[in-house]
């Protein structure tokens, strides 16, 4: 500890086991951490008139001639300003090194409890002083791990304590913020000049079915020829959207990082006769069924993709 001919308390030893931080910390208790501090300006009106101002306070105690301070106002008239005041000690400043040093870089003030014993009037002249009152155990919060450290200032007019302001820090070490990884994504579908007008059609919200102009036969999944004739001119028919479960499995494993198993996947028989494989969602896995009347819904994924899938007919009815 540096010089400081102000403390009465025994000085910490210069260099105590580097293992026992608490210790250390333990021997600035007792200390001063300002001493000799004075108000830099008097109770005043003006600075009472702003105060109550400030808070919206129009207790009448606090106006005209027989005027006294808000008690709140206590710790104001100890601040030092832009320009700080003189009396600080060298303790303190060693008990924030030494924190500093520890890890326990980062600081944030917690509370403070005042009592109040006198009443300042305007023209008062304060004084004070501010001792290190406590340093706690290691404690753990949702900011980190750190000490608190309580000082008390003592206000005192003359030889009279007016009263007295605690104020707690809590210094301590940033916790280690845990990152989410982002969700993993939906693979996207391979679109190719087989299959680009099927995808076209989800886009807008079409699930197009194509159909042979050769022989009528509808097929899906969309195919460059037709099975039944080898044809190889199509148009489409938009599906009604209506159909059933034709059979389903549930998914378990192995688990695809952007699926949250188990989950249903389905092989639904459209109106129209074909079948095609999606997802029947709004129902849980263990309730899916075959035979289970399902409508066609357009889901977002992801943001930017766009899945069509099925939903059991009665929940589709309340939503």
């Amino acid at each position: 500890m540096g010089d400081d001919p102000d403390h009465q308390t025994p000085r910490p030893q210069p260099h105590p086991p580097a293992d026992n931080l608490l210790t250390r910390l333990k021997t600035y208790e007792g200390h001063p951490a300002a001493v000799a501090g004075a108000g830099k300006d008097a109770v005043n009106l003006p600075m009472i008139r702003h105060w109550c101002e400030a808070l919206g306070d129009t207790n009448p105690a606090y106006t005209g001639p027989g005027a006294v301070a808000p008690p709140t106002m206590l710790q104001a008239w100890t601040m030092g300003g832009l320009t700080g005041h003189t009396g600080r000690s060298s303790a303190y400043d060693e008990l924030l090194a030494l924190l500093d040093e520890s890890g326990c870089t980062s600081v944030v003030a917690t509370d403070c409890e005042q009592e109040y014993l006198q009443p300042l009037r305007p023209g008062d002249r304060i004084t004070f002083d501010t001792v290190i009152e406590s340093v706690s155990d290691r404690k753990t919060t949702r900011l980190g791990t750190g000490h608190f450290v309580t000082t008390r200032t003592d206000v005192r007019v003359g030889e009279t304590l007016v009263g007295t302001h605690r104020f707690r820090i809590l210094k301590y070490a940033p916790a280690q913020r845990k990152t989410t990884p982002p969700r993993p994504q939906r693979p996207r579908p391979v679109v190719n000049r087989d299959n680009a007008g099927f995808w076209e059609g989800v886009e807008q919200h079409r699930l197009l079915i194509q159909r042979c102009t050769s022989c009528a036969t509808l097929r899906f999944p969309w195919l460059p020829g037709c099975a039944r004739c080898g044809g190889p001119d199509w148009d489409t028919v938009e599906a009604s959207g209506e159909g059933t479960v034709h059979s389903y499995v549930v998914m378990h494993h192995p688990p695809f990082p952007a699926f949250d198993p188990p989950y249903a996947v389905a092989l639904v028989e459209l109106a129209e006769g074909v079948r095609m494989i999606s997802n029947v969602v709004g129902t849980p896995y263990d309730k899916v069924r075959i035979g289970m009347p399902v409508r066609l819904v357009f889901q977002a994924y992801d943001g930017d993709l766009t899945l069509p899938v099925f939903r059991a007919t009665a929940e589709e009815a309340a939503v």
